[in-house]
């Protein structure tokens, strides 16, 4: 399959030739080995099936949208580093034995300003559309990956704005996506609206690649050092995105899954053995009924080892403002 570089792409350009992906027990039990999540509906069936009323076990949120983003890859693969997302809602849940298909097509497209002794290089607008086996949508949401141009000095005059994805999600596009789930069984303790919690326990990065084969992912940063303008293998964004989830499910116990994603910026680099820590602010709830959707800022830190320029310095890696789903407070 060749990858395509910067220049090969026009708008409306789609993407559509990837395996429609079947999530198992399999996959979810590799997920769980790699982040240990602790979402009490992934974790115990019993209280999932009668919290959502279906007899399949719920599928990690996390999970979901790493097979949704590692089938659109394929416009990616030479990618640099994948930049933000936006306007990601998970509107359908989704199930063990669920099946996901992704269709994905280039919405627009800006060159990066050349500067001298830089090679040319672009941002690709991504639209991503995920659906189930039933034609229902369970994600629509814009990635942004960093592309090199294959002419170091190319000047393709692509300059489109990026302003038409959406930069916050409504309170009604929040709450149409609340399940009809009985919430009240997952009623536990939060943190206060306003404080930031820096989650004790750190996670080590380990099994970065393996991630990557087992969503499809084809960006070839993550595999192979060679092809990674760092020199050493890029940690995959969603390696990240998940390990934070995880250290999200610490600071809320009644937690029933990831709703939104409001933003998600990567603000650095993350790489194979770095320690990731989380600081958490429960900016705000939202009454949805039997539960409440809590809005989260989350900033992802990474210390580094001996090795790297300053060691045991925390550096800022994910930027992050998302709405998770979860039970009353008691």
């Amino acid at each position: 399959m060749i990858a395509p570089w910067f220049e090969d792409f026009e708008v409306g350009d789609e993407f559509n030739d990837v395996p429609s992906v079947t999530i198992t027990d399999g996959h979810v039990a590799i997920h769980q080995a790699q982040f240990g999540d602790r979402l009490g509906l992934v974790l115990d069936h019993e209280l999932a099936r009668k919290v959502t009323g279906h007899e399949r076990p719920l599928a990690p949120s996390s999970l979901v949208c790493n097979i949704a983003i590692g089938q659109s890859t394929i416009p990616s693969q030479r990618v640099m580093g994948n930049l933000f997302y936006r306007g990601l809602v998970l509107r359908q849940p989704v199930f063990v034995g669920d099946t996901l298909t992704t269709s994905t097509k280039v919405v627009a497209l800006r060159q990066n300003t050349i500067k001298p002794g830089r090679a040319a290089s672009g941002m690709v607008a991504l639209e991503i559309h995920v659906r189930n086996q039933h034609g229902d949508t369970v994600l629509l949401f814009w990635r942004c990956p960093m592309i090199p141009c294959r002419d170091r000095d190319a000047e393709t005059g692509w300059a489109d704005s990026f302003d038409f994805m959406p930069a916050d999600i409504t309170e009604d596009d929040l709450t149409a996506a609340v399940p009809a789930w009985d919430l009240a069984l997952l009623a536990g303790a939060r943190p206060t609206v306003g404080e930031a919690i820096l989650v004790e326990a750190r996670d080590t990065v380990t099994l970065a690649p393996e991630l990557v084969r087992l969503t499809l992912n084809m960006a070839m940063t993550h595999t192979d050092a060679g092809r990674s303008v760092y020199g050493k293998r890029l940690v995959y964004g969603g390696h990240t995105i998940s390990t934070a989830a995880a250290q999200l499910t610490r600071a809320f116990p009644a937690m029933a899954s990831v709703l939104a994603w409001y933003h998600c910026n990567h603000v650095g680099p993350v790489f194979e053995g770095d320690i990731l820590s989380s600081r958490l602010t429960l900016e705000s709830v939202i009454d949805a009924g039997s539960g409440d959707i809590g809005v989260v800022q989350v900033e992802t830190l990474a210390e580094r080892g001996a090795e790297a320029p300053e060691p045991g310095k925390d550096i800022p890696v994910l930027d992050w403002k998302l709405a998770v789903l979860m039970g009353k407070e008691s």
